[in-house]
């Protein structure tokens, strides 16, 4: 989780539950607020009916006392409206007779309808209410009507009176109540709403962070394989030439000398790589101006394809000069801050802008060379291909790929077993290419050329091969040597 989203949720729960801890009220209040009216009503109420048992007792003929102390039992129950509030109501009706508790029933229906008793109870509750207060009005003003000598109303204005006196003191309360029920659950529902919200944002910036981190991971393994696959062949051909011209150097000038022009090709051709690559991490487009801040977030999900389509236009360009005949590679600055790559060899300008899958760069056409820089390096390698490739090519990704493993496969050997014959296959299938390279034992007495090793050129063979629905495997051979084989489908996986 988020450290934001445990503050926001740690001060929400903070501003909510910080003040009934700090106020509560004793027993079934939850604020000690609400107690103190409760408290309030239920004096006012008791005083009320107090005075209204006075008259009680007048009129059913008990004593003064008996009324006082029913009106205020009778009206001390208001108290209790949070609590019971069904308790409440039923008071009310049971002592509408005795004429009191006017303020007992007006809030304790509207407590009633604000709480969470079922509508059918509050209605039955409220229908014997105003069928008790019809009768007791009916009674009391007929009495009146009675009284009167002058005063002779038709025979329907005393039921019509009776029925608006309980109906107007019965529904407001009851109505009020229900409005101020449904707008405390609304604001409840919406406050759950807006806690399950923050969850869900929460969970969401989480998911995003790992999403972010896997992105990073990708990216970067991506670019570990890229700056493995363009460098290290080229490095490892530098060191062989190197260790043949140190083996040369007196014995045989010419071919130390053309040993040296090997070793500085492929120097020029390895920095010219290696710059095209940090160009395109150091850009957002592949060109040679820097992006601005926005357009370089944006280019942060492209970059990742488009270092490996620059990656594989940079090294497309190298066979030219691997064997030391072909066109001088221009020499590039070694150091300073303003060095630049020399013109047609930059990013985007030999190259042109990476295209998804239509990009320049190595292909199976150009693995002739790539054999011939090994035979160079004084590897005895072989190169025989079988079938016949599809009208249309492969797709450039399944060319690339499998120029990689190829690439790869041969500098393993120069690491591990220098002078060791080889043996590279190309066979052209219906709907696939397959790839395989073999190496013999090291022959005895063979120096080793003393190249360090990372561990990374098989997973990340084993990875290219993978992304294309390919198959990969590898492993040593039964005579003692290594095997590399590799089946990609002729269009790549989608």
């Amino acid at each position: 989780m988020t450290e934001s989203g445990e503050v926001a949720r740690a001060q929400d729960q903070g501003g909510r539950s910080g003040a009934p801890e700090g106020g509560g009220g004793p027993w079934w209040w939850e604020r000690r607020r609400g107690m103190v009216l409760d408290v309030v009503l239920g004096a006012l109420s008791a005083a009320e009916c107090a005075v209204e048992g006075v008259k009680f007792s007048g009129t059913a003929d008990v004593p003064v006392a008996f009324g006082v102390l029913l009106g205020v039992v009778a009206g001390s129950v208001l108290v209790l409206r949070r609590r019971w509030p069904i308790v409440v109501v039923l008071v009310a009706i049971a002592v509408t007779p005795a004429e009191m508790g006017f303020l007992l029933s007006t809030v304790g229906l509207y407590t009633l309808a604000a709480s969470d008793v079922p509508r059918r109870i509050t209605v039955w509750l409220a229908g014997m209410m105003v069928v008790g207060g019809v009768i007791i009005t009916f009674v009391r003003v007929h009495q009146s009507v009675s009284q009167e000598s002058g005063f002779d109303p038709p025979g329907w204005f005393v039921p019509t009176v009776s029925l608006a006196a309980s109906v107007g003191v019965t529904v407001p309360p009851l109505l009020l109540g229900m409005y101020a029920g449904a707008r405390r659950r609304l604001v409840e529902s919406l406050r759950e709403r807006a806690d399950g919200l923050e969850r869900e944002l929460s969970l969401l910036a989480d998911r995003a962070e790992e999403r972010a981190e896997w992105a990073r991971n990708e990216e970067r393994t991506r670019i570990a394989r890229e700056m493995h696959d363009v460098v290290a062949h080229r490095v490892s051909l530098m060191v062989v030439h190197a260790a043949a011209l140190q083996a040369v150097a007196l014995k045989d000038p010419e071919k130390a000398s053309k040993n040296a022009a090997l070793v500085g090709d492929m120097g020029r051709q390895a920095l010219t790589e290696l710059r095209t690559m940090l160009g395109v991490l150091r850009t957002a487009d592949g060109g040679g101006r820097a992006a601005p801040a926005g357009q370089r977030e944006r280019a942060e999900g492209a970059r990742p394809s488009r270092l490996a389509d620059l990656a594989a236009a940079a090294s497309g360009a190298a066979p030219e000069g691997a064997s030391g005949a072909g066109p001088e590679v221009p020499s590039v600055p070694s150091s300073g801050e303003g060095a630049r790559v020399p013109s047609g060899v930059g990013p985007g300008a030999a190259y042109g802008p990476p295209e998804e899958d239509g990009a320049a760069g190595p292909s199976l056409g150009e693995l002739e060379v790539l054999v011939g820089q090994s035979r160079q390096a004084g590897m005895a390698v072989e190169l025989s291909v079988s079938g016949e490739s599809p009208a249309a090519g492969y797709a450039a990704r399944v060319e690339r790929t499998a120029y990689r493993v190829v690439q790869e496969a041969l500098t393993n050997v120069h690491k591990h077993a220098a002078g060791a014959r080889t043996r590279v296959r190309l066979a052209h299938r219906e709907g696939e290419v397959a790839l395989q390279v073999e190496n013999e034992p090291p022959s005895a007495g063979v120096a080793d050329a003393g190249l360090p090793s990372g561990g990374n050129g098989l997973v990340g063979m084993r990875e290219r091969v993978s992304a294309l629905g390919g198959v990969f495997v590898s492993g040593p051979t039964d005579a003692g040597g290594f095997r590399v084989s590799a089946v990609i489908p002729e269009g790549g996986a989608a």
